[in-house]
């Protein structure tokens, strides 16, 4: 089986497979690349693992006229940058020690070595510079059947890192069968060994939740976290099941991943997701609006048309109910209509009158819909 793409005969990429297999050392895609093209997913990032120690990719970089940047070097990555496009090479390694969250490696010679530590079969599957796929733990039928699977077994792979539970549901959300369901080894496993998430830094948390709730579909991997309990374990007080009706009602808007966690409500999530600041606000101004009873166009007109229509999803989704006539057109119009009045139609005020005027005649404003006039409002 043969892989194959754009990114795979640019000749940036395959000059730094040329600097490894010129010297006699191997150079093999590994990890998304590959798994991407053989699903006919887009591919970003590009990962090759090789035989040849760190010191001596960056001494055939430089003797290539590329630029090697020691970006992980102790871990065994040298990021290789040809034609400005950075290409992060890999020593192949074997853990040696691992804590839950570090790990500590020696390099290895055997692909299979190194396929034996990664997380899960789909993501264990290499390919020559040729685009042949080298696949050392049979992690092909599981990619076809869309089978989210550990490498090895599940408890030994989630104490190297429990971060790895977290990525069990995020991938199983973005590759996995939904009629597949989870693989109950690896869910029973997640479950039994929870408690390790608290050991991990809220960034990393951060991260993968963003991820995962920005899936096409994430309402089943999040159901069988909440079954398992992790969900609740990782924020207090979530419910889900408004997020099926919310994906459901999305149809082609965009997967927004914040208007997916308003929907499952809960304790407020800053602290544990590491929510910036514009994140917070956004999520406050959902939570609130979502429950509320403004007009699709008043919406917009206050929040803008983005986080209108989340609000609106959300509002429809948590209160099963369908969504208002017309709201997207709607939606515009309040976006793009301004307020009629302005502090200089009132010269007889000034000060705390002004101000609550204004915000008087606005309140009328936004109850009529946007509709009332500059002259009606201020007769």
């Amino acid at each position: 089986m043969k892989i194959d793409g754009d990114w795979l005969h640019d000749p940036a990429t395959q000059s730094v497979c040329a600097m490894l297999t010129a010297a006699g050392h191997q150079a093999l895609f590994v990890g998304g690349c590959v798994r991407n093209a053989l699903l006919g997913a887009p591919v970003t990032d590009i990962d090759i693992a090789t035989d040849a120690s760190p010191a001596r990719v960056v001494e055939l970089a430089q003797a290539a006229g590329l630029k090697p940047v020691p970006t992980g070097i102790d871990h065994g990555t040298v990021t290789v940058v040809a034609q400005g496009k950075p290409h992060e090479v890999t020593t192949f390694r074997r853990d040696v020690e691992t804590d839950g969250r570090h790990a500590t490696v020696a390099f290895a010679s055997d692909v299979a070595e190194d396929a034996a530590r990664r997380d899960f079969t789909v993501n264990a599957l290499y390919a020559r510079p040729d685009g042949g796929v080298v696949d050392p733990l049979d992690g092909l039928p599981d990619l076809h059947a869309r089978h989210i699977r550990f490498v090895g077994h599940p408890d030994q792979r989630i104490r190297e890192d429990y971060l790895r539970i977290l990525r069990f549901f995020r991938f199983t959300a973005w590759y996995g069968d939904p009629a597949l369901g989870m693989d109950a080894e690896g869910l029973a496993a997640c479950a039994a060994n929870m408690d390790g998430l608290h050991g991990l830094s809220k960034e990393r948390i951060g991260a993968e939740m963003r991820k995962l709730l920005s899936a096409p579909d994430p309402a089943p991997a999040t159901a069988s976290m909440a079954r398992a309990g992790i969900l609740h374990a990782l924020l207090p007080g979530t419910d889900d099941r408004a997020l099926a009706p919310l994906v459901h009602l999305e149809g082609d808007a965009s997967p927004r991943w914040l208007r997916r966690l308003a929907a499952l409500g809960g304790d407020d999530p800053t602290d544990t997701l590491r929510l910036s600041r514009h994140e917070q606000r956004d999520l406050a101004t959902l939570r609130a609006e979502s429950t509320g009873t403004k007009t699709p166009a008043a919406l917009a007109h206050l929040h803008g048309a983005t986080l209108a229509t989340d609000a609106l999803l959300l509002r429809a989704a948590l209160l099963e109910q369908p969504l208002p006539d017309r709201w997207q057109s709607e939606t515009e119009r309040g976006a793009a209509t301004p307020f009629p009045v302005a502090a200089a139609d009132l010269p007889h005020l000034s000060g705390p009158a002004l101000g609550q005027e204004l915000k008087r005649l606005k309140t009328a404003w936004l109850r009529s819909d946007l509709r009332l006039t500059r002259s009606q409002l201020l007769a």
